[in-house]
């Protein structure tokens, strides 16, 4: 919810006289001839977001692993409220940009446990949905953003700015006082030789508080006998993530993903779409604000189908009709861009041209939500083992923020320099990207997380994890058939061939 709210926020802000005027220094926007914030200067106020989660990506991983996934989202969290009441009170731009590099140093802690937690805590058959869900919640925040400004628009002093980047705190508050009420990651528990507590949780949440639940025993086999095979081969260090090909692989892909997640013109509509909607002749605050806050409301739609629908069709499916329908939308853009902007340059109007760009525009949210929101953080789980889950998800927000921070800062330049040209560049990264997916991602799909965790070693590691569940479940820990005269069938059907997912 922090990060939707983050971008609706400096999105919905330039729709602000007030804030343009107060940060703005007298600049005028040549398009809208209207009070406006230097490109430049801009552009470093939205990036530095990224450059504070970037300083985070380091240290977070160890932090996660060091003191759990609940610690990790409540230190997170705690530095988002610091940078929130900063931001809100800020009295110089120096201040508001120092303070959003404490919201995004905090929110990597806070999205690296996060994902990873429920991940690691979800029952098997449903942790593909709940880790979709997890990137949906994106969009409670931006519209919730999108709203406050949308009121807040009518305040004519400071306040109208200030207000929504106080309120910025608000999902992380929500956070510190209820993330103790959440359990603690089981996989996590049980590599601090925690298993009892680990126990108790899988049988709450996964055998509705059956002990003798056949699935959870061979749930609580298999999940010790993968973290052990990994921590034997793991020193939990950044070397690990480059000492096997096999890592190296997923350290590739996990970059890549960073860079599609920020590189896919997505952040033209989270950041900028206040000037891309000058650019096309809607220039009030009143269409502007409804315009953005409708388009938010129809990508939560979006995403949440999306989200949904993890569980019916393969992670490739979905991550290639992600990408080509984003080219096509892209394409559709750029086209119906150059035509107003063409008109434009002779001093006429295409309002059918105009009309295109705002269909593209929200044709756009669900090609981009089939893949880069729903499955980013489902399909990271699931490519990386246990050992290495944190700094993966790290990596992926290391390239994330790093492309995020770039394109945040050159989109108000390029879009000012080159206009609708900038949009064709995004066609030719988005093909690349089309490319990428096709020949290096791996499906993953239908297997649990400790079926995942040596997807591209050698395979007799996952047959032993196999054979141990096997062995405890039908010989027990002596050999003998355990608990004789006493079975339990709870979700027995999903064991003999260990398909828990």
């Amino acid at each position: 919810m922090t990060s939707g709210f983050d971008s609706q926020l400096i999105n919905a802000l330039q729709f602000i006289p007030p804030f343009n005027k107060y940060f703005g220094d007298g600049y005028i926007d040549p398009i809208t001839q209207q009070l406006g914030v230097n490109p430049p200067l801009l552009g470093i106020i939205n990036a530095s977001y990224s450059l504070g989660a970037i300083c985070a990506v380091p240290i977070a991983p160890y932090f996660n692993q060091l003191v759990g996934r609940r610690w990790a989202i409540m230190s997170g969290s705690i530095s988002m409220v610091i940078g929130a009441l900063l931001q809100g009170f800020a009295q110089h731009v120096a201040m508001y940009i120092i303070a959003r590099m404490l919201l995004g140093f905090g929110i990597v802690f806070a999205i690296i446990s996060g994902s990873a937690m429920i991940g690691e805590l979800a029952y098997p058959k449903e942790r593909p949905i709940m880790t979709s869900l997890f990137s949906v919640s994106y969009f409670f925040g931006a519209i919730i953003a999108a709203a406050i400004s949308l009121r807040t628009s009518e305040i004519r002093g400071n306040w109208a700015w200030r207000i929504p980047s106080l309120l910025q705190c608000l999902p992380s508050v929500l956070q510190i006082f209820f993330v103790f009420w959440l359990p603690e990651s089981p996989r996590y528990l049980i590599s601090k030789d925690r298993e009892e507590e680990a126990f108790d949780i899988l049988v709450k949440y996964h055998a509705e508080g059956d002990t003798d639940s056949v699935f959870v025993r061979a749930e609580m086999i298999e999940i010790k006998t993968t973290i052990r095979l990994e921590l034997e081969i793991s020193k939990q260090t950044w070397f690990d993530m480059f000492k096997s090909a096999g890592m190296r692989r997923r350290v590739f892909i996990a970059s890549m993903m960073g860079l599609f997640t920020q590189w896919s013109g997505n952040t033209l509509i989270s950041y900028y779409l206040s000037t891309i909607l000058g650019m096309i002749g809607y220039d009030t605050t009143y269409a502007k604000t409804r315009i953005n806050i409708a388009n938010q409301c129809w990508s939560l739609i979006s995403a949440g189908i999306a989200a949904l629908s993890v569980t019916r069709f393969p992670r490739r499916r979905m991550f290639l009709l992600c990408t080509i329908s984003m080219l096509c939308a892209f394409i559709g853009w750029t086209v119906s861009m150059e035509k107003v902007l063409s008109a434009n340059a002779q001093n006429l109007t295409n309002n059918s041209a105009a009309i295109a760009v705002l269909f593209f525009i929200f044709a756009y949210s669900p090609c981009y939500n089939i893949g880069n929101n729903a499955l980013t953080y489902t399909y990271l789980i699931e490519l990386f083992p246990f050992a290495e889950r944190s700094r993966g998800i790290a990596v992926e927000q290391f390239f994330g923020r790093a492309a995020g921070f770039f394109s945040t800062y050159v989109n108000p330049i390029a879009l000012k320099a080159i206009t609708w040209k900038y949009l064709a560049v995004y066609c030719g990264w988005i093909f690349i990207e089309t490319c990428f997916v096709w020949f290096l991602y791996p499906e993953t799909y239908g297997r649990t997380l400790e079926q995942l965790a040596f997807l591209f070693e050698d395979k007799s590691l996952t047959e032993n994890v196999a054979s141990a569940v096997h062995k405890h479940i039908y010989f027990g820990e002596n050999g003998i058939e355990p608990h004789p005269g006493k079975k339990s069938f709870a979700h027995l059907e999903t064991v003999p061939n260990h398909r828990l997912a």
